[in-house]
């Protein structure tokens, strides 16, 4: 059967329509969901679809930057910095245009593994993620939303504070353009210390604070617990993982 197909037309009604999430599919750019669909592993009843939602404005409020759910992974590529730099690396120029800011950061959910890279500097930066769903709208850290149960929840915009001092963006990837990263590690360092993320590695990036305290790489494999897919080993993924942890804090200077 085709699924039920659901287009709001402002943030508001995706809200309404999204309800508490059950038996919804929310569709964003789809690089992660058609891949799914086309195999046959994902068959959504109702699918919720945000491209006329109004979520895809990008803004800076004073020094917060504010990034809508549907903000294609293209616009953020076009600036500099540290979330520039990994929207720079992901994908091709075909799946930077399609895939979205909302569909990255969710885009582990059920679906076999971590396919966003974007957690990580997202962490680094303090991020903070509103949604809304099951028990009402809410705003909180990204690394808190990531270690949430989320399919209750519909993201409806990240935000940031405009980062002050050194950052560094590290990843490693396989040469083929559509191939998820191995492993990313991305590092700010401000007056507020010292942020480690990490995404690539396992059910979803995670905050590396053991790094964090300690300034020690090999503290990493404290804070996450890496796993085997297709992209690559556990094992060498630990391995990786305590190298780029090294060159992002000898970068930021710490």
């Amino acid at each position: 059967m085709a699924a039920e197909t659901l287009v709001p037309s402002s943030a508001d009604e995706a809200v309404q329509l999204f309800g508490d999430g059950e038996g919804i599919t929310v569709f964003a750019g789809g690089t992660i969901l058609m891949p799914e669909i086309a195999a046959g592993r994902l068959k959504p009843a109702r699918a919720l679809l945000l491209h006329r939602s109004g979520l895809d404005e990008l803004r800076a409020d004073g020094d917060v930057v504010r990034i809508g759910a549907m903000v294609p992974v293209a616009a953020l590529a076009e600036g500099d910095g540290l979330l520039a730099r990994f929207a720079q690396q992901l994908g091709d120029l075909e799946v930077r245009a399609a895939a979205t800011v909302g569909g990255n950061l969710c885009g582990s959910g059920g679906l076999g593994g971590q396919k966003g890279d974007l957690g990580a500097p997202l962490i680094a930066l303090g991020a903070r993620v509103r949604s809304d769903g099951k028990g009402g709208e809410r705003t909180e850290p990204v690394e808190d939303f990531l270690a949430g149960e989320r399919t209750g929840r519909l993201v409806l915009e990240v935000e940031y504070d405009q980062p002050t001092g050194s950052w560094s963006a590290q990843t490693l990837r396989r040469r083929h353009a559509h191939s998820y990263a191995i492993a990313n590690v991305a590092a700010c360092s401000n007056g507020d210390g010292l942020r480690v993320g990490v995404s690539g590695v396992g059910s979803s990036a995670v905050r590396a604070s053991t790094v964090e305290q300690s300034r020690n790489a090999e503290d990493v494999l404290k804070d996450v617990d890496p796993v085997d897919d297709a992209v690559a080993t556990a094992e060498y993924r630990r391995k990786m993982l305590v190298v780029l942890t090294r060159r992002a804090l000898e970068e930021v200077g710490n």
